[in-house]
C-alpha cells in the first residue's frame, strides 16, 4: 500500500552532512564561505571531533601528495633533458600514461623501498626502452602487489641463479621453523605467487631455440617417502624468468643524480646547517 507522505530525509544523516561541510569549510579556505553557510547543526564538542577527523584525512592526503611530488622531482633530477630522445619520451602521451598508472594507486606503494623501486622504474623507462610499455605497466603492478619480503626472495634468486628454497631461506637469515608453522605457510605462498605471477620459475634445460626440454626419468624408482615435499626443499632450483630479470634491472639500477642537481642539493643542505 503506497503512502501519501513525502519521503523525509533522515535527520541524523543530514547532521553528518552539515557537520562534514562545516569541518571542510575550515580546512579548505577557498570554499569556506559556501560550506559554512550550509552547516551548523553540531555542538562545539561534536564539531571539534569532526574537525579533528578531517584534519587527519587532509594531513594524510597532503603527505601522499608530497611523496608523489618528491618522486617526480627525484626522477627528473636523474634524467638528461638535454638529450632529445629522453625529452621526447618524457613528453610523450605513452610515458604520461605510465606516470598516471604509477600514481593512481599510490597507497599500495606503502614502504620506502617500494617507493625507491617505483622511482627507479619510472626513471629507467624514461631513459631506456629495453622493456615495452606493456611490460613496464606489469612491473608497476608488481611493485604494488608484492611485499618487500617478495622482493627479498626475488633478489636472492637474482644473485644466486639455481638456488633452492632452503638456500633462499638460509641466505635471508630466517630462523628454523616447523613445516606446519605460519612462517612456512607464508614462504610457500610467496614462492607460489611469484611463480604464478611469472617472476620466477624452476630451472629447466632449453634447446638452442629456447624451448624447454622435458625432464628425463632417472634410474629405478626409489621407495616412496611417507612425507610430502618440504617447504624448504634442497633439490628443485629456481631462476628468474626473462620478465623477472628485466624487472630487476629496471628497479635495481639507479640512475645517478645529474651533477648540477646534486651540487644544488648539497648547497641547500649547507645553508640549512
Amino acid at each position: 500500500m503506497s503512502s501519501d507522505k513525502p519521503d523525509v530525509p533522515d535527520d541524523s544523516s543530514n547532521k553528518w552532512k552539515r557537520a562534514g561541510m562545516n569541518a571542510a569549510a575550515g580546512l579548505i579556505p577557498f570554499v569556506g564561505g559556501v560550506l559554512s553557510a550550509a552547516a551548523g547543526a553540531w555542538s562545539e564538542s561534536e564539531q571539534e571531533t569532526i574537525n579533528k577527523v578531517f584534519r587527519q584525512w587532509m594531513q594524510m592526503l597532503e603527505e601522499e601528495l608530497k611523496e608523489k611530488s618528491d618522486t617526480i622531482i627525484d626522477i627528473m633530477a636523474r634524467l638528461d633533458m638535454q638529450d632529445a630522445e629522453i625529452k621526447k619520451r618524457v613528453e610523450s602521451s605513452e610515458y604520461q600514461s605510465l606516470l598516471k598508472k604509477a600514481f593512481r594507486n599510490w597507497s599500495e606503494i606503502d614502504t620506502a623501498e617500494k617507493r625507491k623501486k617505483m622511482r627507479n622504474l619510472l626513471s629507467n623507462s624514461a631513459a631506456s626502452q629495453v622493456a615495452s610499455d606493456d611490460v613496464v605497466r606489469l612491473f608497476i603492478d608488481w611493485i604494488g602487489e608484492y611485499s618487500d619480503f617478495h622482493f627479498e626472495v626475488v633478489g636472492e634468486i637474482y644473485r644466486n641463479p639455481g638456488i633452492t628454497r632452503v638456500g633462499i631461506w638460509e641466505n635471508l637469515q630466517k630462523p628454523d621453523v616447523r613445516e606446519d608453522s605460519a612462517e612456512a605457510d607464508l614462504f610457500r605462498l610467496l614462492i607460489r605467487q611469484l611463480s604464478l605471477g611469472g617472476v620466477i620459475r624452476q630451472a629447466r634445460d632449453t634447446d638452442n631455440q629456447g624451448r624447454f626440454l622435458k625432464k628425463q626419468a632417472t634410474g629405478s624408482r626409489k621407495s616412496a617417502s611417507p612425507y610430502m615435499k618440504s617447504t624448504f626443499d634442497d633439490k628443485e632450483q629456481y631462476v628468474l624468468t626473462d620478465l623477472g630479470d628485466q624487472f630487476i634491472h629496471y628497479v635495481m639500477n639507479e640512475l645517478v643524480l645529474r651533477v648540477e642537481f646534486k651540487q644544488k642539493e648539497e648547497q641547500k643542505e649547507q645553508e640549512v646547517a
